[in-house]
């Protein structure tokens, strides 16, 4: 249970990632309704599995202050694709299960 639960999250957060790139580890956090350690550690995770790029970016104003972007790499789409498709197949047979119940 406790990896699906994981492989829901890290979907949720390729998910986000790929609808909003360019959001702060703060912002996605607060979009997925995850504490900023849960997306650390996610991040950390994904990252470990060659599914995320995490690049620094130095911001103009401040030298010492970066921003963090992430980008899915092509491993992280497939990765994410198929984590879909288990997801529809899963409720493809909850559907089935309950329509044989009625």
């Amino acid at each position: 249970m406790n990896k699906m639960k994981n492989n829901t999250d890290h979907f949720e957060v390729l998910r986000k990632i790929k609808s909003k790139p360019n959001s702060s580890q703060r912002e996605l956090a607060k979009d997925l309704g995850f504490s900023l350690g849960k997306l650390n550690y996610c991040l950390k995770a994904l990252h470990s599995k060659g599914l995320v790029k995490i690049k620094n970016f130095k911001r103009k104003e401040k030298k010492i202050s970066y921003i963090k972007r992430y980008i899915l790499t092509p491993k992280g789409i497939d990765f994410r694709i198929n984590l879909t498709i288990q997801f529809m197949k899963r409720k493809m047979k909850e559907y089935d299960e309950l329509k044989l119940e009625i």
